[in-house]
């Protein structure tokens, strides 16, 4: 059976400031036989991790700008952008998670398509450092330094553009200096740390973009059964897989939607894992 490759011998217009291409590259070659284009044009007015530029819209709006951005930079017809999120995970407020998501813009086609994923494989943390206090167990627990890491002072807001914002620190002397700077320019000497997610400071990051990455090149190379537009794919899930013991539906996914962008066309089916029954440690009856 002759493979469905749409793109194959095509160039993508990749919107990235951040080296994701090194992540990207890969993924589209070997499962599209695409190649990436480059746009470094400036995203970082659509919102910065750092905080200094609020995102004034969510991540999927906020992608779709970056992915046109690069087009309007550019004669090519299809293009890509990335963007990500994180926090507390929704359930289990200790658990730091990521939402990564992906845009994909074809113009011939007048096609979008969305890939994203919940990644709990996230350095992403912060710290609160107090006067005297010591952050090697931190640093230790979030990679430094082959992760960077970002200081500010607690008092640090985006509308006092003096006060210091120290990125990209990879170093331990670059991090001392920085904190000493951050020290002084806080009335109580206190500094804030956290995790630098831009993805050429952060490898744990760019592996997740890199899975997701490969998740998009399968969905571009899915036709949809009824219209064989590229990109049929997860589009939603639905919970109430049942309980192995009592038969009492639970959280865990028990459908999964699969659609096309193109024409709308959705189809239910089971659990691609082929899980049929949820561990009662999922059970509010069993394991309330």
């Amino acid at each position: 059976m002759t493979p469905f490759l749409p793109y194959a011998g095509r160039r993508i217009c990749l919107t990235s400031r951040h080296g994701k291409e090194r992540a990207l590259a890969r993924p589209l070659q070997v499962g599209l036989g695409a190649s990436l284009l480059v746009s470094s044009c400036d995203t970082d007015r659509l919102g910065t991790f750092s905080g200094e530029v609020e995102r004034s819209q969510d991540g999927i709006a906020t992608c779709r700008r970056k992915a046109w951005l690069g087009l309007e930079h550019s004669s090519l017809s299809f293009g890509l952008a990335s963007e990500a999120s994180f926090g507390p995970h929704p359930a289990v407020p200790l658990l730091p998670v990521g939402e990564e998501l992906l845009v994909f813009v074809d113009r011939e086609r007048q096609l979008e398509v969305i890939e994203r994923r919940l990644e709990r494989r996230t350095n992403f943390s912060q710290l609160r450092l107090e006067v005297g206090e010591d952050p090697t167990a931190w640093l230790a627990a979030m990679g430094f330094p082959s992760h960077a890491v970002i200081a500010r002072p607690a008092a640090w807001t985006p509308a006092d553009p003096s006060l210091p914002l120290c990125k990209g620190l990879a170093g331990r002397a670059e991090l001392n200096a920085a904190l000493q700077r951050c020290r002084s320019a806080d009335p109580l000497g206190t500094v804030l740390l956290e995790s630098d997610m831009r993805a050429h400071h952060n490898p744990t990051r760019m592996r997740s973009i890199r899975r997701l990455g490969c998740a998009l090149a399968r969905r571009l190379r899915s036709p949809c059964p009824h219209c064989a537009s590229p990109g049929w794919g997860l589009v939603e899930t639905r919970p109430g897989l049942p309980c192995h013991w009592c038969g009492t539906p639970t959280r865990l996914t028990a459908v999964e939607v699969m659609g096309c962008a193109a024409c709308g066309y959705q189809a239910e089916q089971g659990r691609r894992d082929g899980l049929a029954h949820a561990d009662p440690g999922h059970c509010d009856r069993c394991n309330p």
